[in-house]
């Protein structure tokens, strides 16, 4: 097991900065230098809490890099891990998308990528996580997530309901192709599918009624995706799902901050100062504490990025900007172990070099899992 002694850093300790040394040893966080530690001299640079992202699917790129082009899964899901790692995030949680379509968001898809991550678990640093997000007319699919989730294959479950939209745009060639693409079928086809689907639809309240008695029986906690209205938060949070991630409207962020629900948005939107869909701007809403928690969505580096982007913005200090790409979503996941640097915690941490805004060095569960080249002659003896 690794031992580590950070030095020279200012380390991010109970919501401020000091000049302190973190030590690691046994895959966490230890109060005092343990003996025969390796030292990492992080003069000049911050000592971070691990970045833990509740909602990124851009693993979909190495999944399938040019539309209908698929990868293997094993070497795709490594190179996921390698820029996970380069971004700072040592806490992922993996959306993957349990759909009707075939291919990239397909059955056969869904299973490739669980058992990848299940024969590769011993080798990997990043805690790689499945959030499943199910697809509400997916009924066919609904054996398959209850088993999952039994087998605590399942750690985050997110319910989507995308048919409609996808359905509106395959009306359309020009918008429809996409989706076919990406399923990798003609466009008659992927219409007839998406007809077929929005038939099964008086079977969706039956079929998440049983989702969510799974996902209470195993303790995972429960997202609701892109609610569109107070009216649908208030129905997810009767059925206990507290987390309302990327709400259409800023009312619905507000009635959920009422209720103390986790707020996802994406950090994307803060980088680049506004939604890609011409919603609500996730920046200012962080800093009226309406978005409490920030997730990688499509870009994993864009996490740390938008918590610097949130202090050059002047209404958040660095301490509140990263917790919410830490200590929140930790919290939103009922993650108790990680989030923030305290003894007893997961040695999860990133240096950061604040001036270039940009990783130096990863370290997950107490290993130095990886640097960059300009961090590699920091490491001593």
């Amino acid at each position: 097991m690794s031992v580590w002694s950070i030095n020279g850093g200012m380390a991010l300790l109970d919501g401020a900065f000091r000049r302190e040394p973190v030590h690691l040893s046994n895959g966490v966080i230890t109060a005092s230098e343990p003996g025969s530690a390796r030292r990492f001299d992080a003069e000049g640079l911050l000592v971070l809490p691990g970045i833990v992202d509740l909602h990124g699917d851009a693993q979909e790129r190495q999944l399938q890099p040019r539309p209908g082009v698929p990868m293997p899964t094993l070497p795709a899901l490594r190179d996921s891990e390698a820029q996970l790692l380069a971004a700072g995030i040592t806490t992922a949680f993996l959306g993957i998308t349990l759909s009707w379509e075939p291919g990239l968001r397909s059955m056969a898809t869904w299973r490739a990528i669980l058992d990848t991550l299940a024969a590769t678990r011993d080798e990997r640093g990043v805690d790689l996580r499945v959030h499943l997000r199910f697809e509400a007319d997916n009924l066919d699919a609904v054996d398959e997530a209850l088993q999952r989730i039994a087998a605590g294959e399942v750690h985050l479950l997110a319910f989507n309901d995308h048919t409609p939209s996808i359905e509106r745009k395959l009306a359309s060639d020009s918008a429809g192709a996409k989706y076919a693409e990406r399923a990798g079928v003609a466009l008659p086809v992927m219409r007839q599918l998406a007809e077929q689907a929005m038939a099964r639809r008086p079977g969706i309240a039956a079929a998440r009624a049983r989702l969510v008695e799974a996902a209470g029986t195993a303790g995972i906690p429960m997202a609701s995706h892109d609610d569109s209205s107070v009216e649908d938060r208030r129905a997810f949070r009767a059925l206990g799902v507290r987390i309302c991630e990327f709400p259409m409207a800023e009312a619905v962020a507000a009635e959920a901050r009422m209720a103390g629900e986790a707020v996802v948005m994406g950090a994307p939107n803060v980088v680049r100062g506004g939604s890609h869909l011409g919603w609500a701007g996730a920046a200012e809403l962080a800093e009226r504490g309406l978005v409490t928690v920030l997730a990688s969505d499509y870009v994993w580096p864009a996490l740390p990025q938008a918590a610097f982007k949130l202090v050059e913005r002047g209404r958040l200090d660095l301490a509140a900007a990263w917790a919410l790409i830490s200590a929140n979503p930790a919290a939103a996941a009922g993650l108790g172990d990680r989030g923030v640097i305290r003894p007893g915690l997961r040695g999860d941490l990133v240096l950061m070099d604040a001036r270039r805004q940009a990783p130096v060095a990863t370290f997950c569960a107490g290993r130095l899992c990886w640097v960059s080249a300009s961090g590699a002659g920091r490491i001593g003896g």
